[in-house]
């Protein structure tokens, strides 16, 4: 199996690739369009800020080659936040527009402190993706920006109202949370993707 990881310089890539060689799978980490377009799956991870992920993605074309892949394909992270339309991050910056939908700033309180950090479970689960998991499940987030729930979420969190936790349409995958810092269960999300 051919794994692409998307090289843009967008952070976590080297947690990501340990985290597909615990489960004996070895990816390659490439801008390539050529090697994007055969693998079998792509990963799309990141951290950082969006309007930054979005010039190296345009620099190298890629704004136009991900909307078009067919196989199946995660996005983790920023890598999530991309797929959408907009996001308020830094003023506004549009985005890949893949999924319907707009990032937003958490509203700091004396409660909930933006960034939101730390261990969260998921509910709502739905699809493939969760095969095997429970909303007892805990996965680990780091971001102040989010997706509102919406048709296409999979999956929801709450600080302290749901949001987005993770989204699909067609072969298009996304999780806000980090897969490969998430143990177990992050491993689990791994393993069912890579079968899809």
């Amino acid at each position: 199996m051919e794994i692409a990881i998307i090289d843009y310089k967008g952070g976590n890539v080297q947690s990501v690739l340990f985290a597909l060689e615990r489960l004996g799978v070895q990816a390659t980490l490439t801008a390539d369009h050529d090697v994007i377009r055969r693998a079998d799956k792509v990963l799309f991870p990141g951290e950082g800020e969006a309007a930054s992920a979005m010039r190296e993605l345009r620099a190298q074309g890629l704004h136009e080659l991900l909307p078009t892949l067919k196989q199946p394909f995660l996005g983790i992270c920023l890598g999530m936040q991309l797929l959408g339309r907009h996001t308020q991050e830094g003023g506004g910056t549009e985005l890949l527009g893949i999924l319907p939908f707009d990032v937003v700033r958490f509203p700091a309180t004396p409660e909930y402190k933006v960034p939101h950090m730390g261990w969260n479970n998921l509910q709502a689960l739905r699809g493939p993706l969760f095969e095997g998991l429970s909303a007892e499940d805990y996965v680990y987030f780091v971001h102040s920006y989010y997706a509102p729930v919406g048709e296409y979420t999979i999956a929801e969190a709450a600080y302290p109202a749901p949001f987005s936790a993770a989204v699909q349409h067609e072969n298009f995958y996304a999780a806000q949370f980090h897969t490969e810092k998430s143990g177990p269960v992050g491993t689990r999300i791994l393993e069912n993707f890579l079968k899809l």
